[in-house]
């Protein structure tokens, strides 16, 4: 069985889970013979790991048209392409509301491409998104033509026009793989424009995929899909194979460690305000942040604000060897998240032995056994949790050691055969 697989990123070069769901999935699947896999992506560096698959870079694939035209005056070695489309480029909602009501845009669109006719993809999150979303399905119907493949696996928002296009010129059956919704990342201020990209990619799925069952409800109620439809698979993690000796330290203090985007779906001000009532009681700890987003700026200052930024330490983003590495450092490790799709973070740092405190508003809290449980907007119960774990040793260690045995349980492979099951659920209907 082949699939053509469509993502946003790929590891190394990644800003969240996305990517290192992406990648550990495709490993376990690489385990299964009868599956191979083609991942593409819009923009390939050439250093990414493809022990476990093919990878194609989108912005390495010419624009195949009719006509072309280089216009004077432009960026050097950058020529326009006139192309025909019953698609727009996805820049505003009202565009999206159209395409919902079935309205369809004809005509003529200007694409920017390089000396070579390939586009020229940022692969990132900037201001033209929309566009590289809209560029990355021309591209897509392009690749469905040059590939052999017997199923379409699309993941998350930003793939799923890519996904819809290659059904829609190949006729094979589309799988979409919902990593997160607009309700999680938007704390339910939805963006339409976003909503409407979801919608389109689940109605036009033959199956869609979910990591949780949090995630599978917010995609049947709020996304009208048939249960039926939905299927949850939950994510896992990769073997870690290095030692979880702790780190030497040059000082006493226990550390306590948040781990991921610093945005409202995160929950950040839920530890700082924790960190400052466990401050309150003992003071041989630190606290790091460790993350970038758009609420770094106010969590400083709100640090600040309470007294409590010569126990604080904001790393930015961390990626690689450098999260294990702040694992190895961290006695405790918690996730407050306001609304977590799965968090593939808790189950690293369970793999280092630390133990993990997180919300229940989590995915990954319908599967865990060994990790302490609260509401995000509990700050009284997160700080005694914090507080326990730091001054009984026994209950840190009894939660650490089960906690490491349980996530090196949950593995891709597992995962990759469930994922391989709705594959053959989906041809044989």
């Amino acid at each position: 069985m082949k699939v053509l697989m469509f993502g946003w990123e790929f590891p190394p070069h990644i800003s969240g889970g996305l990517g290192t769901a992406c990648y550990g999935l495709t490993k376990g699947m690489s385990k299964i013979d009868d599956l191979e896999v083609i991942f593409v992506v819009p923009k390939a560096y050439g250093d990414e790991d493809q022990e476990a698959i093919k990878l194609v870079g989108a912005g390495n694939i010419p624009l195949r048209v009719t006509k072309s035209e280089s216009y004077s005056g432009q960026v050097k070695n950058l020529q326009y392409i006139e192309v025909g489309s019953n698609l727009v480029p996805y820049s505003t909602p009202e565009e999206y509301f159209a395409l919902r009501n079935n309205k369809r845009y004809y005509g003529k669109h200007i694409v920017e491409v390089g000396e070579s006719g390939c586009i020229p993809f940022t692969g990132k999150y900037g201001d033209n998104l929309f566009t590289e979303i809209y560029y990355y399905s021309l591209i897509a119907e392009q690749i469905a033509t040059m590939y052999d493949f017997d199923i379409i696996h699309a993941h998350d928002w930003l793939a799923y026009p890519a996904g819809m296009a290659a059904k829609r010129v190949s006729g094979k059956p589309l799988v979409v793989h919902v990593h997160a919704t607009d309700f999680d990342r938007s704390g339910g201020r939805v963006n339409p424009a976003v909503y409407n990209i979801e919608k389109a990619g689940l109605d036009a799925a033959d199956k869609a995929i979910t990591v949780s069952n949090l995630t599978r409800d917010i995609v049947i109620n709020k996304y009208g899909q048939s249960p039926d439809k939905v299927v949850t698979v939950y994510n896992a993690v990769e073997p870690n194979l290095k030692a979880i000796d702790r780190e030497k330290r040059g000082f006493d203090e226990k550390v306590v460690t948040f781990l991921g985007r610093i945005t409202m779906q995160k929950g950040p001000e839920f530890f700082i305000e924790a960190a400052y009532k466990v401050l309150k009681k003992m003071d041989n700890v630190r606290f790091v942040m460790a993350g970038s987003g758009d609420m770094m700026n106010k969590m400083i200052e709100r640090a600040a604000s309470l007294g409590i930024m010569d126990k604080f330490h904001f790393t930015g983003f961390l990626r690689g060897d450098a999260v294990f590495r702040m694992f190895k450092y961290s006695d405790v490790y918690i996730m407050p998240s306001v609304s977590e799709p799965f968090g593939i973070s808790p189950l690293e740092a369970m793999q280092s032995g630390v133990p993990v405190i997180i919300s229940k508003q989590s995915g990954v809290s319908e599967i865990l056994k060994h990790a302490i449980k609260i509401d995000f907007w509990d700050i009284d119960k997160m700080a005694n949790a914090i507080y326990a774990l730091l001054n009984y040793p026994a209950l840190a260690q009894t939660i650490g050691e089960n906690g490491l045995k349980e996530a090196n349980s949950l593995r891709w492979e597992e995962s990759a055969k469930h994922v391989y099951n709705v594959y053959k659920s989906v041809l044989n209907q």
